[in-house]
């Protein structure tokens, strides 16, 4: 559809979403992006801004894949959590150790899937993983890493980097001995409450997460483009690049997971992982908000949807796996708001580090998808955050609705 049939004022929709994205890439925020957004089911609004890379070489077409970092989240761990607990298959109140039997006897034995799922088990934000695994001239070591991939180097970390097996075991042993501050319930953003659930729903679902996703959700949904290890899957030219990786890696990360854990996993985790491109991820959240069908098929119930997307607990703006706008976003101004001052206590969603966001929300039955590479060359470029880009574009469609 277009954005006047579905009650939008058409000209200010469009020129005010070219003029951040435009603005986005010439201060160099991120080299480009695509922005979609869905209304009443229609797609009204799909354009791609700039180019793959700061060289001007490929353009940002509506069908670049983009690495969604932290919105594997939702889009693939929290949706596989959901649909194993309408199955009776796991119970959100029980010990994560009777999932995952080699955490019993460690301070997380009593850890609860529910507290994981909002942040607040207690455990520690981030392990960097890969120090642990580079020499003194933050080069991949020899004895755990080949250029070669063989029996004993199958994990594949990037482009021509294979890991030694069981050097997993040692991560899993990292996760295990860390620590977790359990005098009380309070929220601390981590991507290790994720890590581990997507290894509840391994070992649960009896398959990788990657597969468990794509066999319940993806394929049938005719999500052509979303997927773990796009290397496997698509050309490089399709796939927007990330970080030009100095430490570890040292090579312009292409294809394979920007997050050096998550490739460590093999590119495949609970917290990061996923690519896609705009289309199919509307085609998700369209799900989502239809209350759990597509085409006919029932994917999820919509009680299962309206508990795990409605906020949850006292202490953070979080739903279940889903993040939530703040609160108290009425009483904040248009720099503090999260995502933005005009989203309805209904919206959920999330962001991911790499620059990317989706959001729905119930009340006005809409999609706003903006997927970037703003770690392109490097991390340390925050403008993308500090110029509210994804706030200021979710903004201005719910300014452009007509009253």
């Amino acid at each position: 559809s277009t954005p006047k049939k579905e009650g939008f004022n058409d000209r200010l929709l469009t020129e005010t979403i070219d003029s951040i994205a435009n603005d986005a890439i010439q201060k160099k925020a991120t080299p480009g992006c695509v922005v979609a957004i869905l209304k009443n089911e229609k797609l009204i609004f799909e354009k791609g801004y700039g180019y793959q890379n700061y060289d001007s070489m490929v353009p940002v077409t509506t069908n670049t894949i983009y690495d969604l970092a932290s919105v594997t989240k939702i889009a693939a761990t929290t949706l596989a959590v959901m649909k194993l607990w309408e199955g009776k298959k796991i119970d959100l109140k029980k010990k994560i150790s009777e999932y995952l039997p080699w955490l019993k006897n460690s301070n997380k034995e009593k850890l609860t899937l529910e507290n994981l799922l909002m942040h607040q088990a207690g455990l520690v934000p981030f392990i960097p993983f890969y120090k642990s695994a580079m020499d003194e001239n933050g080069h991949p070591k020899s004895e755990i890493f080949s250029n070669k991939e063989n029996d004993e180097y199958k994990i594949p970390v990037a482009d021509t980097l294979f890991m030694q097996s069981q050097w997993l075991d040692t991560m899993d042993n990292q996760i295990k001995t860390s620590t977790v501050n359990s005098n009380e319930l309070k929220y601390v953003y981590s991507d290790n409450d994720f890590i581990l659930l997507g290894n509840v729903v391994s070992a649960v679902s009896g398959m990788p997460l990657n597969e468990y996703v794509k066999k319940e959700f993806y394929d049938s949904l005719g999500m052509t483009s979303t997927c773990f290890k796009p290397f496997e899957h698509f050309s490089i030219a399709e796939i927007a690049p990330t970080e030009e990786e100095k430490q570890f890696r040292q090579q312009l990360i292409h294809g394979y997971v920007h997050d050096p854990g998550a490739a460590m996993m093999g590119n495949v985790a609970g917290h990061a992982g996923l690519f896609s491109n705009v289309y199919d991820l509307g085609i998700l959240f369209q799900m989502l908000l239809n209350g759990g069908t597509f085409n006919g098929k029932r994917y999820l119930e919509k009680e299962t949807i309206d508990w795990f997307t409605s906020y949850q607990t006292p202490v953070s703006r979080r739903g279940l796996g889903f993040d939530k706008p703040e609160k108290n976003n009425k009483e904040l101004n248009a720099a503090h708001a999260y995502p933005s001052v005009s989203a309805s206590p209904l919206t959920f969603g999330h962001t991911g580090f790499t620059g990317t966001c989706v959001w729905a929300d119930p009340k006005y039955n809409l999609v706003y998808i903006f997927l970037s590479n703003r770690v392109c060359p490097t991390s340390d470029n925050n403008k993308l955050v500090k110029m509210n880009v994804r706030s200021n574009i979710q903004e201005a469609i719910y300014k452009a609705i007509k009253k």
